[in-house]
């Protein structure tokens, strides 16, 4: 009889150390990366109401960049830093998806 046999990882906690298996859905996740510092990404899906920038423009960090709806409420998105407006990824009335690249700002 073959017996089943399952990929062990190490991890240590507290300088003591584990053995685990991972399961296929920690296997399968996306993987992480550091965002850009200028990106501005949508975290639920909805509807961009109001657009308050366009390409070009100068913007401070706490800006309103622009109103996006989601779950019935308004959200007023803005400017994580100082800087110019490289892109806008999205136009008034568009739906977007959850993590939407919606503006990229070029920081200062």
């Amino acid at each position: 009889m073959e017996e089943n046999k399952k990929e062990l990882v190490d991890f240590v906690v507290t300088a003591r150390k584990y053995k685990t298996t991972l399961t296929e859905k920690f296997k399968n996740r996306p993987v992480w990366h550091k965002p850009f510092p200028g990106d501005v990404i949508s975290h639920l899906p909805g509807t961009i109401v109001e657009l308050e920038v366009k390409e070009g423009d100068e913007v401070e960090a706490g800006q309103l960049l622009l109103i996006h709806q989601a779950m019935k409420m308004l959200n007023r998105v803005v400017a994580p830093v100082a800087g110019t407006v490289e892109k806008v990824n999205v136009q008034i009335g568009e739906q977007i998806p959850k993590d939407h690249l919606m503006i990229r700002i070029n920081p200062k």
